[in-house]
């Protein structure tokens, strides 16, 4: 048998028996298609929340209140102590920093902000000036905080553009007067359209400086702050000159945490891209079964061959050709299922982008290449059983089943 034979025989073989074979089809598509499907959720959070982070600029700080360490249960654990919280005055301290450019102190509430008539609640972000180029916003109108005091609270505040949309419309917002919380304050700008960043909408928050939110939230703490170093080399410099500043102000003791954009971006995608390559892995054993299902419908498919293939060996066809012929069969099958998989895949994930734009769910190519890989792999290697059955049979003996 020629190699075009070969084809026409395995081609004509899997089409008598429709059904069955899209069935087959079927099994094997659902594990391509999942994997294409979840590989692509993974990845589209794993880009999703690296972008989120890369958004803040690469020479980045973030102190936190408290200590982090990793460390396992002990008496100690359940012994709960409040660190002390960081202020403004540590703010102010760190900007003084040769190596610090920008500073950012952080205060986050929620509450209610009135004006013309209309009320809603809203995420206060008690901040500084610096706050607009770090997080890399935009104003639409009017000026952003004005550059003082950490310490003075002014009655000023800047609105997101759904905030101002929903409270004042098409009319201008800049120089009105607010209330946010029991607190009249006047807006002296308005922020462009920037959508999601780090949990928070900026199209909906109300900016205010920090002293003006900590009198609001009756706190004195920050609940975090952003430091923005002279130059990406000086990161490691800046963050020793931050940890000492800090623990001389503590009396020696360093009980904060300075972390760095790199860290955060380098275990987020650590850990989502394990996640990614976990649900890859069990929506690939679904390949498996569908090869055992390819596996178990070629045996069945060989013991209704048996005449047909007594009567090719009786003509001539070599035992290396019957094999051929059925292994053959088996790839259709197997390559039919992971082209329907992929594009069953691909339609998923355009789903999943259409259903949430703000994830990248598009499926990596490696992920695509293993799946295609696995699919035709499983059906070849599991058909190899049924095509050495086929092969061994006796030419006498199977015509006689006839």
């Amino acid at each position: 048998m020629s190699p075009t034979d070969t084809l026409r025989f395995a081609t004509r073989a899997a089409t008598a028996y429709p059904l069955r074979t899209a069935l087959m089809t079927l099994a094997m598509s659902i594990g391509v298609a999942a994997v294409v499907v979840l590989t692509a959720l993974g990845d589209g959070a794993r880009r999703y929340v690296v972008g989120e982070f890369a958004a803040l600029g690469a020479q980045l700080l973030i102190v936190l209140p408290g200590r982090t360490e990793t460390g396992g249960v002990n008496p100690g654990s359940f012994v709960t102590s409040t660190p002390r919280e960081l202020t403004n005055a540590d703010a102010a301290a760190l900007l003084r920093l040769p190596l610090v450019q920008r500073v950012a102190p952080i205060t986050v509430g929620n509450t209610e902000v009135a004006a013309a008539g209309r009320l809603r609640e809203v995420m206060v972000v008690g901040t500084s000036t610096d706050f607009l180029e770090l997080r890399g916003m935009r104003m639409a109108h009017g000026s952003f905080l004005p550059r003082e005091d950490f310490e003075r609270a002014s009655a000023l505040a800047v609105l997101g553009d759904a905030i101002r949309a929903e409270l004042f419309g098409h009319e201008p917002a800049v120089g009105r007067m607010i209330r946010v919380g029991d607190t009249r304050l006047r807006v002296i700008g308005t922020l462009a359209p920037g959508g999601q960043g780090l949990g928070m909408t900026t199209d909906e928050l109300v900016l205010v400086p920090v002293a003006t939110a900590q009198a609001m939230f009756n706190t004195n703490g920050l609940f975090r702050i952003l430091v923005e170093t002279t130059q990406r080399d000086a990161l490691p410099a800046a963050q020793r000159q931050l940890e000492e500043l800090l623990r001389a102000r503590r009396d020696g003791e360093l009980d904060v945490t300075v972390i760095t954009q790199d860290a955060v971006l380098g275990t987020f995608d650590r850990i989502l891209g394990a996640l990614t390559l976990g649900v890859a892995g069990i929506a690939a054993i679904s390949l498996a079964v569908a090869g055992i299902l390819v596996m178990n419908v070629m045996l069945v498919a060989v013991t209704q061959r048996t005449a047909e293939i007594g009567l090719l060996k009786a003509l001539g066809a070599s035992t290396a050709s019957i094999r051929a012929a059925f292994l053959t069969e088996a790839a259709l099958l197997s390559v039919a299922g992971a082209l329907t998989g992929f594009a069953l895949g691909h339609l998923g994930a355009w789903g999943v982008r259409l259903t949430w734009p703000m994830l990248p769910a598009w499926p990596p190519d490696w992920a695509v290449i293993a799946a295609l890989g696995t699919a035709l792999g499983t059906g070849i290697a599991f058909g190899v059983l049924p095509a050495r059955r086929a092969a061994a049979l006796d030419p006498v003996q199977a015509l006689a089943r006839r």
